[in-house]
């Protein structure tokens, strides 16, 4: 069981909701993926306008937890301003806190991120803070009183998947709060790589949504996550260095 705040899901794939060809597509990937968690940015959504179309309205949004994010965000302001918005229009008090610092990398800006967090759970938002994989940043976060860590595995839709798997573990082992793994996952080996890690979860758009096939992706991607926290919790055999016999040698005969 995930656990978030006071929330709680059984699946550990959270998933993203932008870049799909269409919204048949989209609302058959979700489905498959059987997510419980979907994401998108409040930012590119006309939440108040009944007129425009919306993803929500193909979806039965009674099955799911919506996480906002302030996707487009530059400044703690900005995010503190957007993630007042959503839940001004009653989507969810959960909020994915983005604030970006270089446009070409598309990396978190630390500063920023740590202020507007503070600020989001000082006026009762559940936190879930989207960062680079810097272990002190995610230790500070986590000492704030975020209810979640989240950071990435490699630049935002580059689908590098773990480029640095030492700090992802760093972060992992540190943390009393659920990490989750955001950002850069490119194939179902690389979840299940985050997963084997010791992540709680995996968030993900781009490895679905621009697969050639998003309803098989997203149905592989479950399945990745699924196997590899059932390989983190039955424990790893340890490598060695030469082989070991996988059957008994004893009280065989030796001619």
């Amino acid at each position: 069981m995930l656990k978030i705040g006071s929330y709680e899901f059984s699946s550990r794939l959270l998933l993203g909701t932008g870049k799909y060809p269409d919204f048949d597509v989209q609302k058959e990937a979700v489905d498959v993926s059987e997510t419980e968690i979907l994401t998108f940015s409040v930012r590119r959504m006309n939440i108040f306008d009944a007129n425009q179309p919306n993803f929500l309205e193909k979806l039965d949004v009674g099955k799911y937890t919506l996480l906002p994010n302030t996707a487009g965000a530059k400044t703690a302001e900005e995010a503190v301003r957007i993630a007042k918005l959503a839940k001004a229009s009653g989507l969810c008090d959960m909020i994915k806190v983005e604030v970006i610092g270089c446009q070409k990398t598309l990396l978190p800006d630390p500063l920023e991120t740590l202020k507007a967090s503070e600020e989001l759970l000082k006026e009762g938002f559940t936190v879930l803070p989207y960062t680079s994989d810097d272990v002190l940043l995610a230790k500070r976060l986590e000492e704030l009183g975020c209810h979640a860590i989240m950071p990435g595995a490699s630049p935002i839709g580059s689908g590098q998947g773990i480029v640095n798997p030492l700090n992802l573990r760093f972060i992992i082992e540190q943390s009393t709060v659920p990490v989750i793994v955001d950002a850069g996952i490119g194939v179902p080996s690389d979840a299940a790589m985050a997963m084997e890690l010791g992540a709680d979860g995996v968030l993900l758009n781009t490895a679905v949504s621009g697969a050639k096939d998003p309803v098989k992706m997203a149905q592989a991607m479950k399945l990745a996550i699924e196997a590899g926290r059932l390989g983190f919790e039955a424990g790893r055999i340890p490598k060695k260095r030469y082989a070991t016999a996988s059957s008994p040698t004893e009280g065989m005969s030796v001619s």
